[in-house]
């Protein structure tokens, strides 16, 4: 050691010392650092209020998701009794027991079980919209069936793509289709997932005056979703055949439709039509929505990857299904000659060697640090978007989906 270096040792505490030298490299250093100082930002722009305040937020927002909860089982209670949609020609199917305690189990499996940011959402945004005036039963009630149709879209996609990606796990879960008793039948339960979105928003929304720009609005969702899911499948199918056909352009479009959509505009947008708004009126609430969408895509990649099963509920498989993920389309772009070789050799094989090959590909290029750069752009633009935004309440339900997705763990 240096005399320069040995005088800066003596000023440090051991401990500290001590905590340096432990780190497995410098980047990592970099890491804790550009995150420590971003969290600390965030803390103070997002809670700068008093400790009351804090809590009656936190009290609100439990009320919230126990009404939201209680939602659930009437909606659940309702498709199961054949009496109460038959009425209104809605879902008309006599159950059996057998039928009916399937689709109960299945539904209990499926449905509730995740964080259910999506249908919080709208309870949120709609909440924000009416602030000032008094909201009774029915509306909120009215929001909560949006957002657990919402819950339930998200269900039906998750039954199904687990089961094209071939995935093992979900919310700490086995997969539906991997139960012994459930097989290739829960391509079927998916199916009957969205066919109950449609059976519960007419039962509920068919005689409101903003009926039909519902039903387009989730007729065109579900048409962008499913064409999104199509571009992955390709994708994944033609990236088989050469890893360099993976660009950022064609990730984009994927994530745009697949995700974005129904996870970050289709929550606010319901809240919109139960207001009474119109639309299109809000072109750029929409652009900024997809953005936010693109950028939660991109940290679920990274998850994927470097995230703790634990924490994320599920055991990433995107480098054995040969996805086309945020990180192989950067590395597709930094790697030498080697690490392109390596890349090509191991991507999309299921050995843990493979897997491993790859994950090592990924560290050397340092992309945990080009994510952590990437995320901190992405938050300063957002933030600046979101502070020119002249409707105060837009504002706020911009801020609340922001701070949901930054810096997320699962």
């Amino acid at each position: 050691m240096g005399a320069l270096a040995a005088s800066i040792a003596s000023h440090v505490p051991p401990g500290l010392l001590a905590s340096l030298a432990a780190l497995p490299n410098p980047g990592e250093l970099v890491r804790r650092a550009v995150r420590l100082e971003d969290e600390l930002r965030e803390l103070l722009r997002l809670n700068g209020r008093d400790g009351a305040a804090a809590e009656q937020g936190g009290n609100r927002a439990q009320q919230t998701r126990e009404r939201f909860l209680r939602a659930y089982e009437r909606l659940k209670s309702e498709l199961l009794d054949d009496r109460t949609f038959n009425f209104d020609f809605t879902f008309n199917f006599d159950f059996t027991d057998e039928t009916r305690q399937w689709v109960a189990k299945m539904m209990d499996y499926n449905v509730p079980g995740g964080k259910l940011n999506r249908g919080l959402s709208v309870i949120d945004s709609y909440m924000l919209l009416r602030e000032g005036t008094e909201v009774d039963d029915e509306d909120f009630y009215l929001a909560c069936v949006l957002g657990w149709c919402i819950e339930w879209l998200q269900a039906s996609a998750l039954v199904l793509d687990d089961i094209t990606d071939n995935a093992y796990t979900r919310r700490d879960n086995l997969c539906w289709y991997k139960l012994p008793t459930v097989g290739l039948s829960a391509i079927n339960d998916g199916v009957l997932l969205k066919c109950h979105v449609q059976a519960i928003i007419k039962r509920y929304f068919k005689e409101k005056f903003y009926f039909v720009d519902l039903m387009e609005l989730w007729n065109e969702i579900g048409l962008q979703t499913a064409m999104g899911q199509m571009l992955d499948l390709i994708t994944t199918h033609t990236g088989a055949k050469d890893l360099a056909r993976y660009r950022i352009q064609g990730y984009r479009r994927i994530v745009k439709y697949k995700t974005s959509y129904y996870s970050f505009y289709l929550p606010v947008a319901c809240a919109l039509l139960l207001n009474g708004a119109q639309l299109s009126d809000y072109a750029e609430l929409k652009n900024v929505l997809i953005e936010m969408g693109v950028y939660f895509q991109i940290q679920d990649d990274y998850l994927d990857c470097f995230g703790d099963p634990q924490v994320i509920g599920k055991v990433g498989t995107d480098i054995e299904d040969y996805k086309c993920s945020w990180l192989i389309v950067q590395a597709m772009e930094l790697a030498n000659e080697n690490e392109m070789k390596i890349l090509y050799e191991n991507y999309g094989k299921s050995s843990p060697e493979c897997v491993a090959a790859v994950k090592n590909v990924y560290k050397e290029l340092d992309l945990q640090d080009i994510f952590l750069e990437y995320e901190s752009r992405v938050y300063k633009h957002l933030v600046s978007t979101i502070d020119a935004e002249p409707d105060r309440a837009i504002r706020e339900i911009l801020k609340i989906f922001l701070k949901k997705i930054y810096r997320r763990k699962k």
